[in-house]
This record gives structure tokens, sequence and C-alpha cells, in this order.
């Protein structure tokens, strides 16, 4: 029984399910590697508002603190909204052009204008009241301290 044959019998016990063979075929390997991407993204960005644009990100951790770094060059510190809990982050924000350019004017047309928004999901809870963040040549720089819960306190017992 070849690999077409046993799918469609075993579809065919379970009603109601269609039969569906994809075969070994690198067309089909990038189809099956294009659905996840596609589920992946959707499964990131559900949490954007309609019509945002996503920004790209690098996040990485040191022994103490999670660091993440957003380019977004041309956005004032002003127009940024950043929202922290011990488990997530969210940025919005507004990259506004400065000039307007007839669409037929353009030779490429590229960068994204207006508004952006991403959530990022953190592999560790975090300090969301000690967090800091910084703008320096188009860079958003958000650090934020790493919460141990591990850790203990020596408690000084006050007599009478």
């Amino acid at each position: 029984m070849d690999n077409k044959q046993f799918f469609e019998e075993l579809a065919s016990k379970n009603s109601g399910i269609e039969p569906a063979y994809v075969s070994s075929e690198p067309e089909a390997d990038l189809a099956r590697a294009s659905s996840v991407a596609k589920r992946t993204h959707h499964a990131i960005s559900d949490d954007q508002e309609v019509g945002d644009g996503e920004l790209i990100i690098d996040a990485y951790q040191t022994a103490n603190e999670v660091i993440i770094e957003v380019p977004i060059a041309g956005v004032n510190a002003d127009d940024l909204d950043i929202s922290i809990t011990p488990e997530t982050v969210n940025i919005k924000g507004k990259r506004e052009r400065s000039n307007h350019v007839k669409s037929d004017d353009y030779i490429y047309q590229e960068c994204y204008w207006g508004r952006f928004s991403r959530s990022i999901v953190l592999p560790h809870e975090v300090d969301a009241e000690e967090a800091d963040a910084s703008l320096k040549n188009g860079v958003l720089t958000i650090k934020l301290p790493k919460l141990n819960r591990m850790k203990s306190t020596k408690l000084k017992v006050k007599g009478s």
C-alpha cells in the first residue's frame, strides 16, 4: 500500500474527513513551510490593531535582564506608547511623513508610514517598574530587569 492509499483508507474510516495527500516534492515542502509561516505570522500579530504596521525587533537576554532593540528611524520619543507587564511588552507608535509625494512620482516605495504596533511575549517575568527605555540614532532600546522569584530576603524581627 502506498502513502496515498494509506491516507485515503484512513480518511474513509473517519467520516467527514476528506483525504489529502501531499507529495514529497520540493514544491510541497515549500507550500507546507509557507502555510506554517502564515499561521505563525497571524499568531504573532493578532494583538495588532487593524491597519497597523508591524515592527521588527531583536530581543536577547543577559543573566539579569531582557533587552529589546527596535529600529524605528523617523519616530519621535513622544510618539511612542510602551506598556509593560511582567510577561509582555507592547509598543505602539506612529511614523509620520514630513513631505507628501504623489504616488505616480515614486520609483520605489518601500518605507512604512503610519501607525505601528508590536506585542512581545517575554521568556521570563520582568520587573515592569524598573524597566528603562531609550531612543538613540533611530534605535529604541528597552531594558527589562528579570524578576528573581527564588531570591530570598532577610527579614529582621523588631522587638517590643
